[in-house]
């Protein structure tokens, strides 16, 4: 009979090479402010988000139905939003990833020009993202968003705006400090959740929160909203704050953006960057 093969001896875990690797990951982590930013940012944004509907629901307990589909026309508005902001930024990750980004720009392709094909594509995924969840909740629910009439084409014009000049600002943080700060383009949007208003009115915000709100066209179009479904009537000082501050923010980006490019193109990081 062939001899057996010998038993198979695994040595014994060695703690200086399992310290040596988490210290490795713990200074890839130190480097980075976004990663750490990002560790904490979930459980506190879920905290003062779901705090602040649950103090508001506490105290109005007929609110929701008062104004019939409030909170299914309030997600599928800051859905708007987030895919919005999202469809930029992912768009412009996928040229990072597959380190296509200094491809396009040895071709005459022009920054203006790009960006424009981003905000394109934002808006297209978007509304494959959108238009069938509203379309469901009709059946399922029995509320049509579509019921918002024109002020919905107004509010949904906003949100994307926004979720385009938040955009830019993710990936001009992406150029200044590398794919580090990827996980920003998840996390920025949710940022401003708790004090956009999306589920409950400004008022229930602390007075020096209200003033931040202020200063978002989110919560403006979200009060806009509730108007709408509440009072029947359209906010129309509401609408011309949210159009006034994110002309502002757009074109603080767009400059944010093409400095950042620009920086990045003297840097070489545009053929440096990804994974």
């Amino acid at each position: 009979m062939p001899p057996s093969d010998p038993p198979t001896v695994f040595p014994a875990p060695s703690p200086r090479r399992i310290g040596a690797m988490v210290l490795r990951y713990w200074y890839l982590l130190r480097g980075s402010w976004p990663r750490i930013l990002e560790l904490a940012y979930w459980p506190t944004m879920q905290m003062i988000l779901w705090g602040y509907i649950n103090q508001f629901m506490a105290a109005n307990s007929a609110w929701v139905a008062q104004g019939a589909g409030v909170l299914i026309a309030a997600v599928l508005l800051w859905d708007v939003l987030f895919r919005g902001q999202l469809g930029v930024s992912v768009s412009f990750l996928e040229e990072m990833w597959s380190r296509n980004l200094g491809h396009l720009f040895v071709s005459p392709l022009r920054p203006g020009e790009w960006l424009t094909a981003l905000m394109t594509m934002s808006l297209i995924r978007t509304l494959i993202g959108i238009v069938p969840a509203a379309l469901l909740a009709i059946p399922f629910f029995g509320y049509s968003v579509f019921d918002l009439g024109l002020p919905l084409a107004l509010f949904f014009a906003n949100l994307i705006a926004m979720g385009w000049w938040l955009g830019l600002l993710v990936i001009a943080l992406i150029l200044r400090y590398g794919m580090g700060a990827e996980g920003l383009a998840w996390i920025v949007v949710f940022l401003l959740a708790p004090v956009s208003a999306v589920y409950y009115p400004v008022t229930v915000l602390p007075e020096w929160l209200q003033w931040v709100a202020f200063l978002l066209p989110s919560s403006h179009v979200f009060e806009g909203m509730r108007g709408v479904l509440f009072d029947g009537a359209v906010r129309w000082g509401e609408l011309a704050w949210a159009v006034a501050l994110n002309g502002l923010y757009m074109a603080a980006g767009v400059a944010t953006f093409l400095f950042a490019f620009r920086q990045a193109r003297v840097r070489g990081a545009l053929l440096q960057t990804g994974e």
